[in-house]
């Protein structure tokens, strides 16, 4: 693959969105990475004239339970193209009444649940601290709920989303557990996603399409597969146009802390890195560790 740059604007998509439509002029990238392959081969075209790179989070015909999902090779993958932001699609439970399926979340918090994931590029030889106190990118966070308005569409800005293990739907006293700390949805695909994209500062948002009420709610049947699948498939089309009416206001300089995450982070001597690593993180360390 050529390291030439191949777009700064790229679309995770979610369980039920694995391909864009749209897209002019779109080629198959395939990029190998030091973290394996990543969920699929990522497809490279213009949206409405925008330069966008969409790569399917579970592979196409999803193939990935969320445990599995090559989570570093993704966004690895995406920073080696030159992506800067990447907006992420989901599906997402609610635990808040008011958090109707089929609304949309923007969330700007994260409670993390999960245990089997690789959650770092940074685990042997390189100590890095990237700071997490708001894992969102709010600058693209607000733009995807602007144009969410513009298309009059129920949108709750904000909120905390558990991200558990999975692949199991959650227990009952588990969906009560999480009510009662204040979390909104629960998801199990935002992490490792967000820290990752974080370490390689790229700026991160979510469109969290509520699908089911959990377990928690009394009045409601408890979440099933087919709940889940219908209620999805009525957000994809809705998601699509959405994803059309934000990724062209998505350009220009980055001015949010995303874009120079690292700066800071880095806290082993840089004569202490092998020369060997170095290169293998270049993509994502390469402005630091020259």
């Amino acid at each position: 693959m050529s390291t030439k740059q191949q777009a700064t604007i790229a679309v995770i998509g979610g369980s039920g969105l694995y391909e864009m439509d749209g897209m002019t002029g779109a080629t198959s990238v395939d990029v190998d990475t030091p973290f394996g392959k990543p969920s699929d081969s990522i497809i490279v075209g213009e949206l409405d004239g925008v330069k966008v790179a969409f790569l399917p989070r579970h592979g196409k015909g999803h193939r990935f339970n969320p445990s599995h999902i090559p989570a570093r090779a993704n966004i690895y993958a995406l920073k080696s193209i030159g992506v800067e932001r990447i907006i992420s699609v989901s599906a997402v439970g609610s635990l808040k009444e008011e958090f109707a399926p089929l609304d949309l979340v923007i969330p700007s918090q994260l409670i993390d649940r999960t245990r089997l994931r690789e959650s770092t590029f940074f685990d042997t030889d390189v100590v890095v601290h990237v700071a997490m106190a708001d894992p969102f990118c709010a600058h693209t966070s607000h733009l995807v709920h602007h144009a969410a308005q513009a298309l009059d569409i129920n949108v709750h800005p904000g909120g905390t989303m558990v991200v558990m293990e999975g692949p199991a739907f959650s227990t009952r006293a588990e969906s009560f557990m999480y009510r009662s700390w204040g979390a909104d949805i629960i998801g199990m695909t935002a992490l490792p996603e967000a820290k990752l994209a974080r370490e390689a500062e790229i700026c991160y948002a979510t469109m969290a399409w509520i699908t089911d009420y959990d377990c928690w709610h009394q009045t409601s049947e408890s979440v099933t597969v087919e709940m889940v699948i219908a209620n999805l498939m009525k957000n994809v089309s809705t998601s699509k146009a959405l994803l059309r009416q934000v990724i062209p206001t998505l350009g220009g300089e980055r001015n949010c802390p995303c874009e120079s995450a690292l700066r800071d982070a880095i806290i082993t001597q840089k004569k202490q890195i092998p020369e060997e690593l170095k290169r293998k993180l270049a993509p994502v360390t390469g402005r630091y560790l020259r």
